[in-house]
């Protein structure tokens, strides 16, 4: 309920501020935004991950999810329904189709997905043939329902890590080159944002991009926020209220924007 409220409250500031097209002066921003934020293209080589989708929103089976992500300091396992946990965990079809885009259209190879969750946007973000996911998951039973996703979408370009990600993050960032793109979805707590990010950069370059989930969460993600779109290797920012978008390319010369999405 506090977060809700928060919810609301700061989605005052981000309706009063948020641009579209017509007023962007950035020719950078104003590309990523008719192009990745507000494409019309309609593509039905998504239809088999929709259906994954709505097959787990229906699915009556009860698993046990550990869960570190919301708030909480321990550990806590629950008993949930797999379409519960789909229900609260799983962007909208409309986010997914735009983090598919942003990947595509900057090129995206090499991504590391923070919360795997039931893998549909790891799909999503999958399907260009030339990327390859690495997705982080903490919870065996969730990450077991992402595999029968993977499976059923027949996606060879995905590797599931499962394991504490304070852990597992920084063992598979050190057998990796570069990181073009990362999407943290995976703890919703200031403390584990800005570790996960610096945890990143060391392996991202000028090119490279992060997603950050639910930047408006509550006060704590907020902060990570703004702290972190003014880090000094962040040199462009995009604020779309559910996530926000860094960019590390010193060319946008410290610009950010507030997007209608």
């Amino acid at each position: 309920m506090k977060e809700k409220l928060f919810q609301l409250k700061s989605f005052i500031p981000y309706w009063l501020d948020a641009l579209d097209a017509h007023s962007l002066h950035s020719p950078f921003f104003y590309q990523f935004y008719t192009n990745v934020i507000q494409s019309n293209e309609i593509n039905t080589k998504f239809n088999s991950i929709e259906e994954i989708r709505n097959t787990l929103l229906k699915d009556v089976r009860s698993i046990n999810v550990l869960d570190l992500g919301s708030g909480s300091q321990v550990l806590i396992k629950s008993s949930r329904l797999i379409k519960d946990v789909a229900r609260m965990s799983l962007s909208p079809a409309p986010y997914a189709r735009m983090y598919e885009r942003l990947s595509s259209y900057f090129q995206c190879k090499n991504i590391f997905e923070l919360g795997t969750s039931l893998g549909i946007n790891t799909l999503y973000l999958a399907s260009t043939k030339e990327s390859k996911v690495t997705t982080f998951e903490g919870s065996t039973e969730i990450a077991n329902i992402a595999r029968q996703s993977f499976e059923k979408a027949e996606a060879k370009n995905i590797r599931i890590v499962e394991g504490n990600l304070d852990t597992t993050l920084m063992n598979e960032i050190q057998s990796t080159n570069l990181i073009d793109l990362a999407f943290m979805d995976a703890n919703h707590r200031y403390e584990p944002t800005v570790k996960y990010f610096e945890f990143l950069i060391q392996k991202m370059n000028e090119q490279s991009i992060i997603i950050i989930d639910d930047i408006h969460y509550s006060r704590a993600m907020e902060r990570a926020w703004k702290e972190l779109k003014q880090h000094d290797r962040i040199h462009g920012s995009a604020d779309l209220f559910r996530c926000g978008i860094l960019f590390f390319d010193p060319s946008l010369n410290n610009q950010h924007v507030v997007l209608q999405c």
